[in-house]
């Protein structure tokens, strides 16, 4: 008796630590507190990329056109509707549902960053950007859009 209620107690325990080391997966679509824009996280190959679904404000205001990367520090990519815009690339699973070593860029500022996301609950993670520590930089939580 002893055996088998020993038998079921590790089966238990096994299917408890289980549950708890599996990973929350940042895969879909995201809004930051701004809510400008929807971003999708998606594979790309091994690694974890993202780019701009929506746009609050699609167009230009002044011109009524589609808005574009005019900031880019690349002249060639100013003419690139941010609407489908890769901006994020490069994210590894760390551990402890952390993807790091990625790269964001800001459209409207034209910069890039160092970046990490941190999933705090399967419809919240912290997405922050840096330059050289991560220990000094900007984070955001972004929500999933369901």
């Amino acid at each position: 008796m002893y055996k088998s209620l020993f038998f079921v107690l590790a089966l238990w325990l096994s299917a408890a630590c289980g549950a708890a080391a599996q990973t929350l997966s940042p895969l879909g679509v995201w809004t930051n507190a701004d809510k400008k824009a929807t971003f999708e996280i998606y594979k790309c190959g091994d690694k974890l990329c993202g780019k701009i679904v929506s746009l609050t404000v699609p167009n230009d205001p002044a011109t009524g056109k589609p808005k574009l990367d005019t900031q880019n520090p690349d002249p060639k990519l100013r003419n690139r509707p941010r609407l489908g815009l890769p901006f994020m690339q490069g994210f590894s699973y760390e551990d402890d549902n952390k993807w790091d070593n990625g790269k964001i860029y800001d459209p409207e500022s034209g910069k890039t960053y160092s970046c990490y996301m941190k999933m705090e609950s399967a419809n919240s993670m912290e997405v922050k950007g840096y330059i050289g520590f991560s220990l000094i930089g900007k984070s955001q939580t972004w929500t999933r859009v369901k």
